[in-house]
């Protein structure tokens, strides 16, 4: 139901946030090993970056549709169907190592995209569910603790994205990865029984204000719209030219295996989920946009100097710290992408921001995967950091003196 008269999250808020921790487990395991298992099918940088970037176009798509869908039919049969369809995607990884059913398989169950513990393209449905189960002004904090579980999460995983490494070498074979598929699907049916116990149901809508009002209203919103779709868009083209490949750029680089990088990227995650506090706090003291570009802003310096690193430890240093300040903002960033339209919107206002970013995100990997197999190392991360400033400054023109709802 909707809170704005209440002080308190739901307990359907609360099942969601252990939702997002489970998913998010299998999520930091397959974000650290999926490219490293296919590089031990043989498959090369083109053709590993072309599978994370059709997960990434698909994804899009349905982001296009879902969000919006929602608004109109409710929130939690889409969820449910995302982890059923998540389930059954890693179970045909699982039995098969044949390119083309595997790669199917990636692509429906976005292997190796990331999320931290969200819905993939349905995550615009699950932001405007918690929306309605969290009070106005709980909201950037709750989506913040919201944000630090799924990095907790997504920590977990990486260790256990770790253990091929450790038990069978720099270079294990793909059996060894086997493992990790079971291990989603089991993880996936526990968010659908997470998912199933949620309550989805939002109080009526106000009555409607008069038709000039109702007009003007929704072209204020669709101007804030705008700007959040090519803030995110500068945002999405700079994370997909570095983020999804990021595991193959350290094996190319420095030639270690999972059980280096996995531990790195845990590292990475659990520090996360405290700066995602941490800038909950901040945000209470001098405002979301600000907070945002403050520690973001923190975060493109570590990209810029990441390239340059002379070697795994030193490089490894600034991965960690880069996705502190980065992954950080993440619950602040989603607090305001529901906030700035009426609940009746909301959907549509997270669709919209997803799919912004998905898009870009989608090609970055193939571009990425072009530069390393040319042996461009460093170029895709200077690209990626002009985009980033581009993005925190529309993000800070935009929406600074914006009042949420």
């Amino acid at each position: 139901m909707e809170l704005s008269g209440h002080r308190r999250p739901t307990r359907t808020a609360w099942l969601l946030l252990a939702t997002r921790f489970t998913r998010s487990i299998w999520q930091g395991a397959l974000v650290v090993d999926f490219a490293l298992y296919l590089r031990a099918l043989g498959w090369s940088a083109v053709a590993i970056s072309a599978v994370l970037a059709g997960a990434l176009g698909v994804g899009a798509l349905l982001t296009m549709v879902l969000g919006p869908l929602s608004d109109r039919f409710g929130r939690r049969r889409f969820l449910l169907a995302y982890d059923a369809l998540q389930g059954a995607a890693a179970l045909t990884a699982f039995a098969t190592a044949s390119p083309a059913p595997l790669a199917i398989a990636a692509v429906i169950g976005g292997f190796g995209r990331g999320g931290n513990g969200s819905a993939g393209p349905f995550a615009p449905v699950e932001q405007a569910w918690l929306a309605q189960c969290v009070p106005v002004e709980e909201r950037g904090h709750f989506y913040s603790l919201n944000s630090a579980c799924g990095f907790i999460g997504m920590g977990a995983g990486a260790v256990i994205a770790a253990l091929p490494g450790w038990f069978a070498g720099v270079n294990p074979p793909p059996d060894a990865y086997h493992p990790l598929f079971a291990l989603t699907a089991l993880l996936s049916l526990v968010a659908f029984l997470l998912v199933l116990a949620g309550e989805d149901k939002e109080s009526a809508p106000p009555p409607a204000p008069p038709i000039e009002e109702e007009a003007e209203e929704r072209r204020r919103e669709n101007r804030l719209l705008g700007r959040l779709v090519l803030a995110n868009f500068l945002n999405g083209a700079g994370i997909g030219l570095v983020g999804p490949l990021i595991a193959y750029w350290f094996a190319l680089r420095f030639d270690r295996g999972p059980g280096a990088i996995g531990p790195m990227m845990a590292a990475s995650f659990v520090l996360a989920a405290a700066a995602s506090l941490g800038t909950s706090w901040l945000s209470r003291r001098i405002g979301i946009v600000r907070a945002v570009v403050t520690v973001r802003a923190a975060g493109l310096a570590m990209l810029v100097a990441l390239p340059f690193a002379p070697s795994f430890g030193l490089a490894a240093v600034l991965y960690v710290a880069r996705g502190v300040f980065n992954q950080g903002t993440s619950g602040a960033r989603s607090a305001l992408n529901i906030g700035i339209v009426r609940p009746s919107r909301r959907g549509l206002s997270a669709s919209s921001a997803n799919v912004a970013l998905q898009i870009p995100r989608a090609v970055g990997p193939v571009a990425a995967g072009v530069c390393f197999d040319a042996g461009l190392f460093t170029a895709p991360f200077l690209i990626a950091a002009l985009l980033q400033a581009g993005y925190l400054w529309v993000y800070d023109r935009s929406f600074r003196d914006v009042e949420l709802r």
